[in-house]
């Protein structure tokens, strides 16, 4: 097995873990609505039971779908939904992603209003290794000296599969955009979840925001949401 290889074998069997974990913790069953925003299939074909999946996601990621999944263009920041819309509003490795810290404000705002629960995923900061370049300690390097190190040097670049016009993108997008999350930020962000703690060898790898049902709306009967 090649160190690629090897790297995505790792990787899946950490989002298996944590997508069975997902599954008891909701409970899910055929019937469960979900929003999974930024996600694609590759997540649900981990699981047995298939649930009700609407992925919310760029307009390149609708290539990628199979049956049995809706699609929606869209943004995390401003859902396309009504209050409660979906039992349950997921979301992996996506938060980090969306640039400022009001724009993360308003992700989690929308994941809160559209979900009557919610599961929100993202690397913790404070993990030695930045999750999403493969490198340690180059996140805590302060912006203009990653400017000047990650395009010349990082893991990723050497393992990735990519063109090289996708790997200066990449590149680019974790420098503009990319702003990882610690446990205080996830807490001050979801101040009415749960703070799960993924971890490896003992270190808080990632940070996963969980509430299983709001208790402050009243909801919509079953019934009504089929209408």
């Amino acid at each position: 097995m090649d160190l690629h290889a090897f790297v995505s074998a790792v990787s899946r069997g950490f989002r298996r873990r944590r997508m069975e974990r997902f599954a008891r913790e909701f409970g899910l069953t055929e019937q469960t609505r979900i929003l999974d925003v930024g996600g694609t299939p590759d997540c649900w074909r981990l699981l047995r039971v298939r649930p009700r999946v609407t992925l919310l996601n760029m307009p390149r990621a609708k290539d990628e779908l199979g049956e049995g999944y809706l699609w929606v263009a869209g943004d995390g920041r401003a859902l396309p939904f009504r209050d409660g819309a979906f039992d349950v509003v997921f979301s992996n490795s996506a938060i980090e992603h969306v640039g400022s810290a009001a724009s993360q404000e308003a992700f989690a705002r929308e994941a809160a209003r559209v979900g009557r629960g919610f599961w929100i995923q993202t690397p913790n900061r404070w993990f030695p290794v930045e999750q999403h370049l493969l490198t340690p300690c180059i996140h805590w390097l302060p912006k203009r000296w990653q400017r000047a190190v990650v395009p010349r040097c990082n893991v990723w670049s050497a393992l990735a599969r990519v063109t090289p016009d996708r790997r200066r993108f990449y590149i680019q997008h974790f420098l503009a955009d990319v702003r990882l999350l610690g446990p205080g930020e996830v807490r001050a962000l979801f101040p009415a979840a749960r703070l799960v703690r993924e971890r490896f060898c003992g270190i808080t790898k990632s940070l996963i925001a969980c509430r299983r049902e709001s208790p402050a709306r009243e909801l919509p009967s079953p019934a009504a949401r089929e209408k």
